[in-house]
């Protein structure tokens, strides 16, 4: 057996409208996801899951002709489980030229899923590592993430960026823009976390941006700021200006704020944050629920968002120097 662990993620700045080719700077954080993965001597794929947020599960289909699974779990679970991991091994026989191979699946994680700390990259780039791995093939890093991406283009039916990939592959601070994507030098950043517990409708928030900017000129120009946004903050990053990086965060939230894809919990913990002394606090990933992330050297924050109402959990965040690790 092959086992490979990804980390997740933060956006620092740059979600949605990176899907519009505006920049965007992930930050890969260490919480991760662990997938093994070995060879069966048919063509089926048996997926255990565990640690998804709710209670784990397994099954075993030939493939995506059989229909999915009769099992009496949440659909995103599902999802999470099957589409990426079915994508993910699609990829893996792409690149081995083993069509008809099939694989048992062991997939174990920190990360919440559909809170935007990118639980659906770090499950896919960690599966293909381990699946090619397993068939004896160890691809590059940037082929790896651009394998990833695929897989998440196509579950998302094309609205995927490669930020979550790429930042889940290599790890550290990332910029990208479009199909360019680099390692970016930063700060050793005090990254708190509040999680609410849900998960936002990637799908669902993604088209509910969509429509706005293609339905307001000045929609459209929000996106765009977001993306000047992420060109300051690229700046203040290699100052090292936790302050301005901060105060840039808070600037990006509120844009996002305006296109809606905030929620009354995630605003409860930014203001909570800001309040505690954090430098800055924004939502980080699709939004609709799920996590925010703030900039805070002290225990204040972690503090206030833990008598929060709407607040489920917080932690502090390592930034992840590597990405891709290689276990077994």
């Amino acid at each position: 057996m092959a086992v490979s662990s990804a980390p997740g993620k933060v956006y620092l700045f740059g979600e949605h409208a990176v899907v519009y080719g505006e920049p965007a700077v992930p930050c890969a954080i260490e919480v991760r996801a662990r997938v093994g993965v070995e060879k069966r001597a048919d063509s089926k794929l048996r997926i255990h899951a565990e640690d998804l947020s709710l209670d784990g599960f397994t099954v075993e289909y030939g493939g995506t002709a059989d229909g999915p699974p009769d099992v009496d779990v949440q659909e995103s679970l599902l999802d999470a489980a099957m589409g990426y991991v079915d994508s993910a091994i699609e990829q893996v026989r792409d690149v081995t030229g083993e069509d008809q191979v099939g694989f048992d699946v062991t997939i174990e994680s920190d990360i919440p899923l559909g809170a935007g700390l990118g639980s659906s990259a770090a499950v896919a780039v960690a599966a293909i590592d381990a699946g090619t791995r397993e068939l004896g093939t160890t691809l590059e890093t940037d082929e790896l993430a651009e394998r990833a991406y695929q897989t998440e283009y196509e579950v998302q039916g094309g609205q995927a960026s490669r930020a979550d990939t790429f930042c889940s592959a290599t790890g550290g601070a990332v910029r990208v823009e479009g199909d360019d994507c680099r390692s970016l030098d930063a700060p050793d950043l005090p990254i708190v976390v509040g999680f609410d517990g849900g998960a936002g409708d990637t799908g669902k928030l993604v088209a509910g941006v969509r429509s706005l900017r293609e339905e307001y000129e000045f929609a459209a120009d929000t996106v765009e700021s977001i993306g000047d946004i992420v060109r300051n903050g690229e700046q203040a990053l290699a100052a090292d200006d936790i302050e301005e990086i901060g105060r840039l965060m808070d600037f990006n939230h509120g844009l996002l704020s305006a296109l809606g894809v905030s929620s009354r919990s995630l605003d409860s913990m930014v203001w909570a944050a800001r309040n505690a002394g954090a430098h800055g606090a924004k939502l980080t990933g699709a939004g609709g629920g799920g996590c925010i992330v703030a900039l805070d050297p002290t225990d204040e924050t972690e503090t206030a968002l833990s008598y929060t109402p709407g607040c489920e959990d917080t932690f502090r965040a390592e930034l992840a120097e590597t990405g891709v690790e290689r276990l077994e």
